[in-house]
């Protein structure tokens, strides 16, 4: 890994060494996913889970809950699956990842479905995540020696129609982060792979509509991905969130005549993951600790919950109350101009809240589908200048196996 210069590099590389407790690897997360440090951000543990996958949908702003279904439904709704018209499809993506900083991070995506019948499919997906080769070391500066962390997730889906226009998916995953093999941290704890499991819940509704003359159809969706237990790098008393993540949105698509179709889609996305606290500090600015050398809150609420506690919590535990649970909100908006079902042209926005990571930025991209094999890209353009996402490429291959 060779890391370029800019606002980000020293916390993308504080990120990636082992220290006295790899939790900091957890909390330098929101590096990797290109919001900054310095803001109050949420920090989960594995957060690719939640980086967009595709390039489709990253070209329209990172929506996806309540666009048409394809074969990368299992990320954005697990109840759009079993509305594909198509028997059977397959769709491989890639993306360089944080190509401004480093040259060997990777995100990469394999998902496929098949229709069991006419009301119900199944899916699976493989996500996997490379951060490149690496020098760890220890707090003071010691060679730990040379590791390349990577995370992993596989994960299965069944959807099925409750009824014409209504569906329900249901989605598990196994997940395996390995962030420093087993090379022991200062003060002789052992680094270990961190284990999880996560389930999603997707509805989606979907109902062709007139306007005027003109058909069309109108769409919405909620999803609830990875819903499961904390994961741990190093012991029990060492747990971080995995990223727990609500998504509800709508989606109109309108024929303009029989050959060209626009869509308009709009989504909103909230960590269901406590928000971090302010803490006391001392008068010479450290952080203050009781007696049992625990921190002390000074606004806010404890993020140390259950599973449970912390999900429902989210909604409630800004230290700013209402107003800082709405700045947790991000948004995304996209929009998508197909033609004959061959060609399409595809832009979006997506927009976080400056006091919560600050990402920003417009996407755009096309598409080319030739019978069976499909073909879409997308590009990234932040709005701040030298951002860690800056010109993030996502390819992506689909095939097709129509019903006969």
């Amino acid at each position: 890994m060779k890391i370029k210069g800019n606002w980000i590099q020293v916390g993308l590389f504080m990120g990636l060494i082992l220290f006295n407790s790899t939790r900091l690897l957890a909390q330098n997360s929101v590096v990797i996913s290109g919001q900054d440090p310095e803001r109050r951000v949420i920090t989960t543990a594995v957060p690719f889970l939640n980086f967009a996958p595709d390039s489709r949908h990253s070209a329209m702003g990172d929506v996806g809950v309540a666009t048409s279904p394809d074969a990368n439904s299992a990320h954005w709704n697990s109840g759009k699956l079993a509305f594909i018209d198509d028997k059977m499809g397959f769709s491989l993506s890639y993306s360089p990842w944080l190509g401004k900083l480093v040259n060997d991070m990777s995100l990469s995506y394999l998902t496929g479905f098949f229709r069991i019948d006419e009301n119900s499919a199944f899916g699976f997906d493989l996500r996997y995540f490379n951060m490149g080769d690496i020098q760890l070391t220890d707090g003071l500066g010691n060679e730990l020696g040379e590791f390349n962390p990577r995370d992993i997730a596989i994960g299965g889906t069944y959807s099925r129609k409750l009824s014409a226009n209504l569906g329900l998916g249901i989605s598990a995953r196994f997940i395996h982060s390995n962030l420093s093999g087993n090379i022991s941290a200062v003060g002789g704890s052992e680094g270990r792979p961190g284990i999880s499991v996560g389930t999603d819940v997707g509805l989606y509704y979907s109902k062709p509509i007139l306007s005027g003359s003109k058909e069309g159809t109108w769409s919405w969706g909620i999803n609830i991905s990875n819903i499961g237990p904390k994961i741990t790098y190093n012991s029990a008393d060492d747990l971080d969130y995995i990223p727990t993540n609500l998504r509800i949105g709508t989606a109109y698509s309108i024929d303009l005549n029989e050959l060209n179709t626009l869509t308009f889609a709009l989504d909103f996305n909230k960590l269901l993951v406590p928000s971090p606290p302010i803490y006391a500090t001392n008068p010479d600015g450290t952080l203050a600790t009781d007696e049992d050398g625990n921190l002390i809150i000074e606004k806010g609420k404890d993020p140390n919950r259950p599973l449970i506690s912390g999900m429902f919590g989210s909604f409630t535990d800004a230290p700013d109350g209402i107003k800082e649970e709405i700045q947790e909100v991000t948004l995304s908006f996209g929009a998508e101009y197909t033609y004959s079902d061959k060609f399409a042209v595809r832009t979006g926005y997506f927009f976080e809240n400056p006091t919560k990571g600050g990402r920003r930025y417009f996407t755009m991209g096309v598409g080319f589908n030739l019978e069976r094999l499909g073909f879409n890209f997308s590009y990234l353009v932040p709005q701040t200048q030298n951002h860690p996402l800056a010109e993030t490429l996502r390819f992506s291959l689909l095939y097709t196996i129509p019903n006969n």
